[in-house]
């Protein structure tokens, strides 16, 4: 039964009656306006404490489990960060912490009704998927996004016990894929999924089993397979769910009959509802045709793992005229790119990963000339992840030029410290076009030779950036301080690599309890710099990571974060919390 808070307060002067409070603050969506409305008084504090049912928390030790519960008593859905977001790029040690088993073990007593979990950079054990499974009879969703420490043993557990699952998305994770029998173990009754995503697992799947799950599932809109899945076997699938409206393909290149062709280009016709595709592993061109009559409706387009040649991507574009997102790999290349531009006039976001980010002498790639292309056919580009090899201050003028209304702006120029290629400059202007022209500009990630006048320009006009990552960049001290002193809704901040030092940390003491988190990793900051902010902000909580041998001098890797729960308890040898 729900719980129900008493009336602490029988004579409240409250226009609405509680209850009908509390349901017009639960028809709010946004969780800053949810926040907003809690501030405005006692009685709204408590209508909102009482109606919230959905919780988002960024940083897994800026709160604890109990203090969570005794906020919000009626919640049904939690989405949980851990690792610091440098944890992709291996900046994160193994057994850093953020396991996830805690907070269950609070959950069950509190929240026994919790029906969605959501996880991203946790630690995530086999155990804990059992005892998610076993303690939590109504749990309908399981998202798991870049976590680690369980195997397919802990899948099994809640498909064989989670009876009213609708979702199981498993992202990008650090999985054991110890067979794919985990799929036999949902129950013949069962058919109330909605989403299923296993598409990073690697080993073969009980193809039986999977099959006869997609056929039960009526109501199935989402299914993403792994690369194990043949062809033949995804028409099979295909035919058992024409009403999907995300499809995963698994592999794309084996050997077809020309009736098996022709069945499978039948099956894709059948899906009217599809909107995202993605997977097509190893896509080999001479079946790209069969996804042409269900690219029609298509708006988000996910190649990430299938390195397309241009002209493969170019014949596919010409039937994706409602395309609003676009992931592809460099191997499409700036003839690709310009294929975009020509036949994607709604695109929203553009997303474009290195084939092979650490070969030096790779021929293929995408430079400055594709990037403009995109941006000249494009005019509803506001998001934006884009690898190359060069650009220059140029190019990324015209292209803000063109579509001045970016929220994300994420360039990625991949040899560190690499100049405007044509005339040798440093890239301060293309930055500071973008922050001059772009005013929406929330999350920014530089990249090329910079110099503090890169960051002059941030402070000076980036009052809207949430989001800041630096790496190889700045000249001294001053850089930093621009960007702290002049950049009124910065939340998280992430530099790698620069010269940065103590006083750029310290510019930072009347900023850091206002934001989410702080990380520095190999810059000129000493272990006496982070004692004084740890001194001077007692509320933060302000860890040193090093690994190998304690340096008394040297912080090689900082993490800075507000909390309310304090010192986190779990914190291994390798981690000194100040």
């Amino acid at each position: 039964m729900e719980c129900r808070r008493k009336r602490e307060n029988p004579k409240s002067n409250s226009t609405f009656p509680d209850e009908v409070l509390e349901r017009i603050l639960g028809m709010l969506k946004s969780r800053k306006d949810k926040s907003s409305v809690s501030l405005v008084c006692k009685e709204w504090y408590n209508a909102e404490r009482w109606s919230r049912r959905s919780v988002f928390i960024g940083n897994c030790y800026s709160v604890s489990p109990e203090i969570l519960t005794r906020r919000f008593p009626n919640i049904r859905s939690v989405t949980l960060k851990g690792k610091p977001r440098f944890s992709d790029f291996n900046l994160v040690p193994a057994n850093w912490g953020a396991n996830i088993h805690s907070w269950l073990v609070v959950f069950a007593e509190k929240y026994p009704w919790l029906e969605e979990l959501r996880l991203k950079r946790m630690t995530v054990t086999d155990e804990s998927l059992e005892y998610l499974s076993l303690y939590f009879p109504n749990f309908k969703a399981l998202s798991l996004l870049s976590c680690d420490g369980f195997s397919t043993d802990g899948l099994a557990s809640i498909a064989t016990n989670c009876k009213n699952l609708t979702e199981l998305d498993i992202q990008e994770n650090g999985i054991e894929d110890k067979n794919g029998n985990w799929l036999s173990c949902f129950p013949e009754s069962f058919t109330s999924l909605e989403v299923l995503n296993f598409a990073n697992l690697h080993n073969d799947v009980n193809f039986d089993a999977l099959e006869k799950l997609v056929s039960r599932c009526k109501s199935l809109k989402t299914l993403k397979v792994n690369k194990s899945v043949t062809l033949e076997q995804l028409q099979r699938l295909l035919v058992h769910s024409p009403q999907l409206g995300e499809l995963g393909t698994g592999s794309f290149s084996q050997e077809l009959t020309a009736q098996q062709s022709s069945e499978l280009g039948s099956a894709f016709k059948n899906c009217k509802n599809l909107h995202t595709l993605s997977g097509l592993w190893v896509a080999t061109a001479q079946y790209l045709p069969v996804l042409y009559s269900a690219c029609t409706n298509l708006t988000f387009l996910n190649f990430s793992y299938a390195p397309l040649n241009s002209d493969d991507l170019a014949k596919l574009l010409v039937h994706c005229p409602k395309l609003e997102r676009l992931w592809v790999v460099d191997t499409v290349e700036d003839k690709g790119l310009e294929a975009v531009g020509s036949h994607c006039p709604l695109l929203e976001e553009l997303r474009v990963f290195p084939a092979d980010p650490f070969d030096e002498g790779i021929a293929h790639g995408v430079t400055e000339s594709g990037f403009i292309a995109v941006s000249q056919g494009c005019p509803r580009l506001h998001y934006v992840l884009y690898f190359c090899r060069q650009m220059t201050n140029a190019a990324v003028a015209t292209v803000v030029q063109n579509c001045p209304d970016f929220t994300h702006f994420r360039l990625c120029i991949m040899h560190p410290g690499q100049r405007d290629y044509l005339t040798q400059d440093p890239m301060d202007e293309a930055f500071g076009s973008v922050v001059k022209t772009c005013r929406k500009l929330q999350r920014l990630a530089l990249s090329g030779y910079l110099t503090d006048l890169t960051f002059e320009y941030i402070g000076k006009y980036g009052k809207n950036i949430e989001t800041l990552s630096v790496a190889f960049a700045g000249s001294s001290d001053w850089g930093m301080r621009c960007v702290l002193d002049g950049c009124p809704k910065l939340r998280k901040l992430e530099v790698r690599d620069c010269p940065f030092g103590n006083e750029a940390l310290l510019a930072g003491l009347g900023k850091y309890e206002s934001m989410r988190s702080l990380w520095m990793s190999d810059c000129e900051v000493t272990m006496n710099g982070v004692r004084l902010l740890a001194k001077e902000k007692p509320r933060l909580n302000v860890e040193v990571i090093n690994e190998d041998t304690y340096d008394n001098q040297q912080a090689k890797k900082v993490y800075v974060y507000r909390s309310v729960a304090g010192p986190r308890r779990d914190a291994p040898p390798f981690v000194l919390t100040l």
